[in-house]
């Protein structure tokens, strides 16, 4: 958080300096005290998208002479509002216009004239890239004033320019909902119920806004806790009544959301619909354009008959208030959805699990065309895409056509009509596509501009959404139930086939292989250690389960199913359940999409593979039918301290067990780390005392075993790691939250990178470890190592692939036989002489799993990592992505072990306990690292 606000502060003073290079300090600011007069003006707001003018009037109470009068802006002369030209100069033709000059009235003292406020940007239209990050230094008051300097008096009013007039800061959003809430108030004859919600805090501590709209806090109330229990468990109850005309009164929620917070108009677009759904007995709006142009009008008590209005006015309230796309941790959350590794996607999608939302509009900018989903192919098997995307199709043209209806744009078009590939809604990351597997009509809405027409448009999308689930409800509510029936029978239905498609567009189905049904009926999630290779991943994705909305049960006896005895409190998914799909979505192995030119995002999920946990697929109905209880929470394990030796072994097993070893190593406890195999003890384990374990390790899950002494074993003492990562703020985040001490550049013995230029002179007494393509290419262009070469496809080709590897300290906790995962289309064609290969590519046929990397075939059987000692440095090269927006935490511990691996120094063992350290490392006198090698490399966000 401290390196998010000295950003901030650098950013905000970089804008400052631009300002006062493009508006100097004028001689009118320096002037003495002007005695002030009120200045009359016809408007107070202006914007930066949209040219204005005003009529202004003053009475200076005398004759002055007009063609001596000055006009100040913000304390400035107009003449020094220049426009923008490029980068940060503002040094074009004038921003502010006099087209009619002061002149008197009707032979009175009252003088009159007309400004022009142009277009700042030279455009109405500022999602520029570079435009972007300056816009919103000039939005704010500011003083529009009229001197005299003969008698030395000011007329003068305060003016507000904005982007456009309804844009808020993220500080001003909760003060409109406040306002909005307290006019309804006011208003005896406005039942509606409006609830507030804070659905958490973000990293930096703000508020994640959250309001309900709706008829009455019984109607919420009957949805919440009646209509949908009822349509999880029973779905097709409610569709008999559905068709029977006897449902009765019920309403279904419509969600509003945004997720990139500098793609401004989707928060000031939910104020606004709130504000008019709140407010107001009728919303009108106009739909299509010339002779299709008509006019709706929406009855605001006959609407809340039918839904319940949810408003996510950002899903990143640090990113509206820093003007970034991401978060403060440096991750774009519209790729977290699914992962769910930042606190803000933690707490969004719990809601949306929670609500379930019948239609869910994301809002966000900026594609050519103003785009509305739904996506082109592929498509995620895990959607019944038969019972969304035509309903999807007919709402989106709903949306578009109030989009161009309430604004001056002419057009809106629909992926899935126009395009082949390269806008696919394979991956669950987007919000969108999450809410989809709750069973929403997930739409993606991208207006062309940043604009006041984009947020007329952005509007209509709401108000046309809402237009077309009134006049659909029971059809598209009846589709949702049927989403959930399928799950709740265990029906993979056939007519989701046509839907999924190959690159040459041959319908192919959901890949089922040897099984009839693409769904198993269980998933299996065991907890006993001998069992599992990592309980406390387990646990965790029993949480993550139950936060997302899928059930999960225990075993309340043991079983034997499949030749598999599973012991009581065996935590089991069953599959016959209505969010089946999103509980296959993260546990399936995934697809391989390798035939298609182009994907919008890597689509590789697989928990289990990517944190590191086994789980097995049970395809026997009724397995565990009576003998399971249902699972409301769980509470993550930690560790024990077995007996009271003198000291432990900490199996180098889990990522738990690298923060505590960094915790300890923070609190100068002793630990050392295996070197060899012996004693009971493998290598790359840690040995520490007993009592620093009990003292250090309570919050802690580790595995544990006794160890009288260390003497049996050779052994490293490690010491605190001083790490400096560049090239990735996902990449600091993955070593903080493992609990390692970031440093500067200066100060530290071993480098993370992603990327950046590399100097070998800078190398000396350090420890390099270099992640995918920008590292490796780094080090080749360096010649530090001779004979390394790697080779390529495409960074951002990704997969799950069959890795073998190597017995060696660094790939300690890991077998000869895994599954890894890449998002660099890399691989390593060339080692050094004397350097330890670490892992390779399978050379099985089958050796790549799922993903979509075009090319793959060739690095089969290549080698995917190594490590070189230099005479006073090591390498360490890695041609896959370790920490791959924070989900692949499988991985790790390859990460860990190689920053640990530079650090160790040598025990040498001495009688009964005894012993010396004796340091293996070559330092130099020069043991600082010049700036260019720290140069950020591209963040691959």
């Amino acid at each position: 958080m401290k390196k998010r606000i000295a950003g901030w502060l650098a950013f905000m003073i970089m804008l400052s300096l631009i300002a006062q290079t493009a508006f100097p300090v004028s001689a009118i600011e320096a002037a003495e005290d002007y005695k002030m007069v009120e200045l009359e003006a016809s408007r107070s707001l202006f914007s930066l998208t949209e040219v204005r003018t005003v009529e202004v009037e003053a009475d200076f109470g005398e004759d002055v002479d007009v063609t001596q009068l000055q006009w100040t802006f913000g304390g400035k002369s107009i003449s020094e509002w220049k426009k923008w030209t490029s980068g940060t100069n503002y040094n074009g033709a004038p921003f502010i216009t006099v087209k009619e000059e002061p002149h008197f009235v009707d032979g009175t003292t009252t003088i009159k004239a007309t400004l022009e406020f142009g277009l700042l940007f030279n455009t109405s239209n500022l999602s520029n890239r570079t435009i972007r990050t300056q816009y919103q230094q000039f939005i704010g008051d500011y003083e529009l004033g009229l001197i005299n300097p003969a008698s030395k008096m000011k007329a003068a009013t305060t003016v507000k320019l904005n982007v456009y007039d309804e844009f808020l800061f993220y500080d001003q959003l909760k003060p409109a909902i406040d306002q909005i809430f307290a006019q309804a108030k006011a208003d005896p004859a406005n039942e509606r119920y409006l609830e507030y919600q804070s659905l958490g805090k973000t990293v930096e501590g703000r508020d994640l806004h959250f309001v309900i709209l709706a008829k009455s806090k019984k109607a919420v109330d009957k949805y919440l806790n009646e209509t949908l229990p009822t349509a999880l468990e029973n779905p097709e109850s409610l569709i008999k009544k559905l068709d029977s005309g006897t449902k009765g009164d019920y309403q279904v929620p419509v969600w509003l959301n945004n997720i990139h917070p500098d793609e401004v108009e989707g928060i000031d677009t939910s104020i606004e619909l709130l504000r008019k759904f709140a407010l107001e007995d009728e919303v009108t709006f106009k739909t299509g354009k010339g002779d299709k142009e008509r006019t709706e009008e929406l009855k605001v008590e006959e609407v809340l008959d039918d839904v319940i209005f949810l408003y996510m006015f950002t899903n990143n309230p640090d990113g509206r208030a820093a003007n970034t796309r991401a978060n403060a941790n440096g991750f774009d959350l519209n790729r977290d959805n699914h992962y769910q590794t930042q606190v803000e996607t933690q707490q969004v999608t719990q809601e949306i699990a929670k609500w379930t939302p019948l239609s869910f509009i994301d809002m966000h900018g900026y594609v050519n065309g103003f785009l509305i989903e739904p996506t082109t192919p592929p498509h995620n098997p895990n959607y019944e895409y038969d019972l969304l995307y035509n309903t999807m199709i007919n709402q989106a043209h709903a949306m578009g056509q109030a989009g161009i209806g309430n604004s001056s744009l002419t057009s809106y078009f629909i992926p899935a009509e126009e395009w082949s590939d390269g806008w696919d809604d394979m991956t669950p990351a987007y919000t969108p596509m999450y809410a989809m597997l709750h069973g929403s009509l997930g739409h993606t809405v991208e207006v062309p501009t940043l604009s006041l027409d984009s947020f007329h448009a952005m509007v209509g999308v709401g108000l046309g959404a809402t237009k077309f689930v009134i006049d659909n409800k029971d059809e598209l509510y009846k589709n949702q139930l049927e989403i959930f029936a399928r799950g709740v029978n265990g029906e993979d239905n056939r007519a989701v086939d046509e839907y999924y498609t190959n690159a040459a567009g041959d319908s192919i189905g959901r890949i089922r292989g040897e099984h009839d049904n693409f769904f198993p009926d269980y998933y299996v999630i065991q907890t006993d250690e001998k069992e599992q290779k990592n309980k406390l991943e387990a646990y965790k994705m029993v949480d993550y389960l139950l936060r997302n909305g899928v059930k999960v049960e225990q075993t309340t006896k043991n079983m034997k199913v499949n030749g598999t005895m599973y012991p009581k409190g065996t935590f089991v998914v069953p599959m016959k359940q209505a969010k089946r799909g999103l509980a296959n979505a993260m546990l399936y192995k995934g697809e391989n999409v390798s035939d298609w030119a182009a994907m919008y995002d890597p689509i590789v999920v697989n928990f289990p593979e990517l944190r590191g946990f086994n789980v097995q697929e049970i395809r026997i109905p009724g397995a565990f039918a009576d003998n399971t209880t249902k699972v409301a929470n769980v509470a993550t394990p930690t560790g024990n301290v077995v007996g009271n030796p003198p000291k432990q072994v900490l199996a180098n097993s889990n990522n738990d067990t690298i923060k505590l070893v960094n915790h300890l190593l923070k609190n100068n406890a002793v630990v050392e780390k295996a070197t060899e195999t012996k004693a009971g003890v493998t290598k790359g384990d840690f040995i520490v005392s007993t009592k620093d374990l009990q003292l250090y390790g309570k919050n802690y899950y580790f595995e544990a075993k006794p160890l009288g002494t260390s003497n049996q074993v050779k052994t490293e003492q490690l010491r605190q790691p001083n790490v400096v990562a560049t090239g990735s703020s996902q990449l600091n985040f993955t070593l903080e939250e493992l609990g390692f001490n970031l440093v500067n550049p200066e100060d530290a013995d071993v480098i993370v990178s992603y990327g950046g230029a590399i100097n070998a002179n800078t190398l000396s007494g350090k420890a390099y470890v270099g992640i995918g393509v920008t590292a490796m290419n780094a080090v080749k262009n360096s010649g530090i190592l001779p004979g390394f070469d790697f080779n390529r496809t495409a960074n951002g080709h990704e997969g799950l692939f069959k890795a073998i590897v190597n017995d060696h300290v660094l790939t300690s906790g890991y077998e000869k036989d895994e599954l890894l995962y890449s998002t660099t289309g890399a691989w390593i064609t060339s080692v050094p002489d004397d350097a330890e290969v670490l892992a390779s590519f399978s050379d099985s046929d089958d050796f790549y799993v799922a993903g979509w990397w075009p090319g793959h075939e060739r690095a089969k059987g290549q080698t995917l990592a190594f490590t070189k000692n230099l005479e006073d440095a090591t390498i360490t090269l890695f041609a896959n992505d370790l920490a791959f927006r924070a989900h692949t935490q499988y991985s790790y511990r390859l990460l860990a072990n190689s920053i640990y691996a530079s650090v160790g120094t040598e025990v040498i063992k001495k009688g009964k306990g005894k012993g010396k350290v004796k340091d293996k490392e070559v330092k130099t006198q020069n043991n600082k690292v010049e700036k260019s090698f720290f140069e950020r490399g591209r963040d691959r966000e």
